[in-house]
């Protein structure tokens, strides 16, 4: 099933970083065809057959000429693959100290050959996607010694795919699952997609809504879902499925859902077992519980751990996971939605089973351009904790602008939680290291639908990527990732490589200056996410009111988490919490996350606040527009049909940042009274124009 896009679709995006051009480097070139003329592949699998066939497919198309592949004759071959049991035994005995760990591989050398060998049939399948993205990225291959393994067990993304075929906060088109022709009908981007999760190594898909639809655990779906399992295990992906915890009423034929009522936790293991009989490896449950509205263990006066761990304890025999959602808020406490999730679980922290994990978004009020981490990653040592990043781009512009989101990740992971001191990363709390889990985990929301280049916008591919390469290490950095991405997908050229890595690396901040600087956050429109709407302030929840965030008024602007306010702050370790408090040690990029400050309040490059802030706006549309003019310098080194697509793109992404500098400025300035900055563009039209704006058909609601 390989190859299936070719010529047809090069230039659509559809191949991903995987399309395997010819080195165009004639010295390199050489230099490869020297070193690699035969390989000798050893072992018979459903994933060993794929990584074959990968390896051919990738040499092949990257020397430009038919390499050699025999099982039988190892003599002549320039490279070995085999897993390290099959390997011959003087090379077992040299490579005997090296300690390959789960999922993971190594790629050396041997008596002047190259080896690719790991413990499991994935974990060579993972070590030829690696070796091939060597070759692609054009780098050295004559004195390799990689060592290589995951540092987070289960590398998760999360569809939020309905199962009438739309995708809650999608932006490239209609779901993947095609649920009407299932099982019968395995269409070929099943296998496209989950061949490009293994190359960089995604492990777990989770296929339905976390605002769940029960009807997925009724046996037809199963029978669906058994069949999307069946094609992904060749892969090393497993399937997850949302829970609706209601199900034992909406399918189950029972009067209560009550996990500590006998029958239930009987319905719960009966449907588990026959889930099971069907998907023996199964990945378990991802469960979003009394939150907007879902029904969970609260409506009958229980708590999560009593809901998980019901669940749990039915997916124990099985070695499954039930992945318990922290995403919780309520009308009923409207004194600072950013609080609640830590108050609702820090205390119930080494209440939980073992195999329940945690899921934390990684800011506390929703997938913003920016928020500081999640206090819980530093204040629950005895639970497994997993991190929830949003690759699709619900607040970000959706799929028309271009942000390299795993600049925000690293921002997230590289923070300190002081839990156990100064080095306590938010990554050590994920990969497990810190508090020393026997499991860990991390969930990306999926950015993936029906579009031909599969993410709607060409650039959001390397969102997708770049949380792979960081679910598989959580450790790296945004810019190795991006040039990683930029020489696999469009060219090595040095011409191009280093002014598309600096304009990735600064597009994130980019977005956060024209929507939210200095500390703002959700100041979207309603319910549909697109564009500004700092004025909105009649919705029934005032948590659901940007200007409940804000807090623009005469006197300025921003939300008081300090102990004169909402007293977030003191949900952090004291050594973060008096960095938040200190006006003279804040980060002025989260300012106003923290603090309410008058508009004439003096900024440390003697700005007023008023000032800094139109200049922010202004600096955002500065910045998509530099980035335009880099793109347009790139026309060489990308076809021409990819690079109008990204040419039109921007500039739907520089109408929309001017529409949220000149919205947003104009609004506050009815607070202020203040003119704007001189630096600062003056709005194109009244606060009355962009008021009355309407988009009634966004996508992805």
């Amino acid at each position: 099933m390989l190859g299936f896009y070719s010529t047809a679709f090069s230039q659509s995006g559809y191949g991903l970083w995987l399309d395997y051009e010819k080195v165009n480097d004639a010295s390199i070139l050489s230099d490869y065809q020297n070193q690699i003329r035969s390989v000798y592949f050893l072992g018979e699998s459903e994933t060993l057959n794929l990584a074959r066939e990968e390896l051919k497919l990738g040499l092949n198309s990257l020397l430009g000429s038919s390499i050699d592949f025999s099982s039988t004759n190892s003599n002549n071959a320039s490279i070995t693959v085999a897993t390290f049991d099959q390997l011959e035994r003087k090379t077992q005995r040299k490579l005997k100290k090296i300690d390959i760990a789960k999922d993971g591989y190594y790629i050396g050398h041997d008596s002047g050959k190259i080896v690719i060998t790991a413990k499991e049939d994935i974990g060579i399948l993972y070590g030829v996607f690696n070796f091939i993205r060597l070759l692609q990225t054009q780098q050295p291959i004559d004195n390799l010694a990689i060592l290589d393994a995951p540092k987070i067990d289960l590398r998760i993304l999360n569809h939020w795919d309905n199962l009438d075929g739309t995708i809650e906060r999608g932006y490239a088109g209609k779901s993947l699952w095609k649920w009407q022709k299932l099982p019968k009908y395995i269409d070929q981007r099943y296998i496209d997609y989950a061949r490009a999760n293994a190359s960089i190594g995604i492990n777990g898909t989770v296929l339905t809504n976390v605002n769940a639809n029960a009807w997925v655990l009724t046996p037809s779906y199963i029978d669906k879902v058994a069949a999307l399992a069946d094609a992904f295990r060749p892969y090393g992906i497993k399937v997850y499925l949302t829970a609706r915890f209601s199900a034992p009423i909406e399918i189950g034929g029972l009067s209560t859902a009550d996990p500590l009522e006998a029958k239930v936790q009987q319905w719960w293991k009966t449907k588990i077992d026959s889930i099971y009989a069907k998907i023996p490896d199964f990945g378990g449950f991802l469960v979003k519980a009394n939150s907007e509205g879902q029904p969970g263990p609260q409506n009958y006066g229980r708590t999560h751990v009593d809901g998980a761990n019901m669940m749990a304890e039915a997916l124990e025999p099985h070695n499954g996971v039930v992945l318990w959602r922290a995403f919780v808020y309520s009308e009923h406490d409207a004194t600072d939605r950013a609080k609640q999730a830590y108050s609702e679980f820090v205390p119930m922290d080494g209440k939980f089973k073992e195999n329940v994990i945690v899921q934390v978004k990684n800011g506390a009020i929703d997938f913003q351009p920016r928020e500081p981490f999640h206090p819980i990653f530093g204040a629950m040592p005895k639970t497994a904790l997993a991190m929830e990043f949003q690759i699709t781009q619900e607040y970000l512009g959706f799929s028309t602008h271009l942000v390299f989101l795993p600049k925000l990740y690293e921002e997230v992971l590289q923070a300190d939680t002081y839990q156990q001191g100064k080095g306590s990363l938010v990554a050590k709390v994920i990969d497990g290291s810190l508090d020393n889990h026997k499991i860990s985990a991390i969930s990306g929301v999926s950015n993936i639908g029906s579009d031909l280049n599969w993410t709607g916008h060409p650039f959001a591919q390397a969102n997708w990527y770049g949380y792979g390469r960081l679910a598989w290490d959580p450790y790296l950095d945004s810019e190795t990732i991006a040039e990683q991405w930029l020489r696999s997908t469009y060219s090595n050229d040095k011409d191009f490589v280093k002014p598309m890595t600096d304009l990735l690396i600064e597009s994130r901040e980019a977005v956060v200056n024209y929507m939210t600087p200095l500390g703002l956050h959700h100041m979207m429109d309603t319910d549909h996410h697109y564009g500004p709407g700092p004025w909105v302030s009649e919705l029934p929840r005032p948590e659901w009111n940007p200007t409940y965030y804000h807090k623009a008024d005469s006197k300025g602007i921003g939300f008081d988490r300090t102990k004169q306010g909402s007293d977030a702050i003191a949900q952090y370790a004291d050594p973060v919490a008096k960095k938040f408090e200190q006006l003279d040690q804040v980060p002025e990029n989260l300012l106003l996350w923290f603090h309410h400050l008058p508009w004439d309040y003096t900024l440390s490059d003697g700005k007023t606040l008023w000032n800094s802030l139109g200049i922010h706006y202004q600096k955002g549309v500065d910045q998509v527009r530099e980035m335009k003019k880099v793109w347009e310098q790139m026309s060489p080194y990308v076809d021409p049909i990819s690079h109008k697509e990204v040419s039109m793109l921007l500039d739907i992404q520089l109408h929309e940042a001017i529409w949220w500098k000149d919205a947003c400025m104009l609004y506050f300035q009815k607070h202020s009274k203040l003119p704007f900055p001189k630096a600062m563009e003056k709005p194109k039209h009244s606060l009355k124009h962009y008021k009355s704006l309407k988009h009634p058909y966004a996508p992805g609601i």
